[in-house]
């Protein structure tokens, strides 16, 4: 009787490794060939970052370099090779991720199926038990010619039960843990998809100003004398802004009170940009003499010192940022965009350019300007880190950078300078942000 008990477990093994081992072979070698397109897309991945930290150290070099026309035509062209090998950095880890899926699943259906099979061999290893032995366990341990037979009888059925069990056991938490995996994987898709979507949104955004550039080109006969002579333009028309600006904002009958407001050094937002991109500043922090891209700060900074015609002895309303044209800009805290607005369709204004104010329900707004695209609109909730829009060089800016503000929200009002006391000339019909001047606060004392 054990002998028949002994061949049938045998039976149901060998039956098993035989109908599965070929499968088993080819799930190996689908294995190998998706683990070998894996490996070869990770070398591109090697070789494009290369490309990328090269693009980098010289749009470095450029950026120490005067502001001429031709350094603007280069960064550019930098920023979009540079841009190219990020897309394609991207792309590669989503097919990377896809096909790391794939041997998931076929994993995840390799070991089902031999869930099964196991299932399948047990019970045709008892069925062929019935059907060759109608004595139940109980009566062939009664029916045992000695106790030591009894025994071995009961022991052989535990330990065949156990190791079936445990077989079982062991594959089910492996389809398991390889679910999960599976799943952790399409979330990794989905942010790689997410990221490459931005990575679109900043190739569009650089072509618009390649084109921009180009007609810049066609302003100037291509000439740098040209050039400058129209950066002189900008600072005249900023002057006359300027002007205006600060003679409405002494007649702004706005009260801030400061109790309202967070306290200093409470570090209630975020920087505006990315965290990878902030890293990339600290690294630049020996050049820059800030680990944070700053080229220029906010109150009475040296330039602002330097051009009392711009800034009327006021000082700097807020920080810049430098960030090459596309960079995302972020929200650096949550809250519901006030406006949004571009200066530029107004002829002969150059100020804030395209610019966005969210208002976050603590006292403070914070504005965002000099953009290339903006993807809000006003009355939109957005969420802490949430990408707002793209860096750019509108309005009043003879560099790529953003111009980053924070407002007392009580003393603030969105309107053109023509709406408060009929000005006519220079920016008179732009809509833009207008604060009192107690309403400027440092971004410093809240990032």
């Amino acid at each position: 009787m054990m002998i028949r008990i002994g061949v049938l477990f045998l039976f149901s093994i060998l039956f098993t490794g035989f109908a599965f081992g070929a499968s088993r072979i080819a799930f190996a070698d689908s294995v190998s060939d998706i683990q070998a397109q894996i490996d070869a897309n990770n070398k591109q991945i090697e070789a494009l970052q290369a490309e990328i930290s090269s693009f980098q150290k010289e749009l470095d070099a450029l950026g120490a370099k005067k502001n001429t026309l031709q350094s603007a035509i280069n960064s550019l062209a930098l920023s979009q090779k540079k841009l190219a090998s990020e897309i394609k950095v991207t792309q590669n880890k989503i097919s990377s991720a896809n096909l790391k899926i794939k041997e998931l699943t076929l994993s995840i259906g390799d070991k089902e199926t031999a869930i099964a099979a196991d299932q399948s061999a047990i019970a045709k290893t008892l069925r062929g038990m019935a059907e060759n032995e109608q004595v139940s366990l109980i009566a062939q341990i009664i029916s045992a010619n000695s106790l030591r037979d009894a025994w071995q009888a009961a022991d052989h059925a535990i330990q065949f039960n156990r190791a079936i069990a445990d077989d079982i056991n062991d594959l089910r938490a492996a389809r398991t843990e390889l679910a999960a995996n599976r799943d952790q994987v399409n979330a990794t898709k989905a942010s790689l998809v997410a990221l490459q979507n931005s990575l679109s949104l900043q190739k569009r955004s650089v072509d618009a100003s390649k084109t921009a550039q180009q007609q810049l080109l066609s302003q100037t006969k291509n000439q740098e004398i040209n050039y400058q002579k129209l950066i002189a333009q900008k600072q005249a028309a900023e002057k006359s802004f300027e002007q205006e600006l600060i003679e409405l904002q002494g007649q702004l009958n706005l009260i801030v009170h400061p109790s309202l407001l967070p306290k200093v050094g409470s570090g209630v937002l975020l920087w505006p940009f990315s965290n990878t991109f902030m890293l990339n500043c600290a690294r630049l922090k020996g050049k820059l003499g800030n680990p944070f891209c700053v080229t220029q700060y906010f109150g009475n900074t040296a330039f602002a010192t330097a051009n009392p015609q711009i800034y009327k002895g006021k000082g700097h309303n807020a920080i810049d940022i430098g960030a090459p044209i596309g960079t995302p800009v972020q929200a650096a805290l949550g809250g519901t965009v006030l406006d949004t607005g571009n200066t530029d369709l107004v002829g002969g204004c150059y100020s804030f350019g395209k610019w966005i104010m969210l208002v976050h329900g603590n006292g403070l707004s914070t504005i965002y300007s000099h953009l290339s695209a903006i993807d809000v609109s006003k009355g939109q909730v957005v969420d802490a880190g949430q990408v707002i829009g793209l860096s750019g060089m509108t309005g009043y800016a003879t560099g790529p950078h953003i111009h980053f503000g924070v407002y007392a929200t009580e003393g603030t009002q969105i309107m053109t300078l023509r709406q408060f006391r009929g000005a006519t000339i220079g920016c008179a019909d732009a809509k833009m942000p207008v604060a009192t001047l107690e309403a400027y606060l440092n971004p410093l004392s809240y990032l």
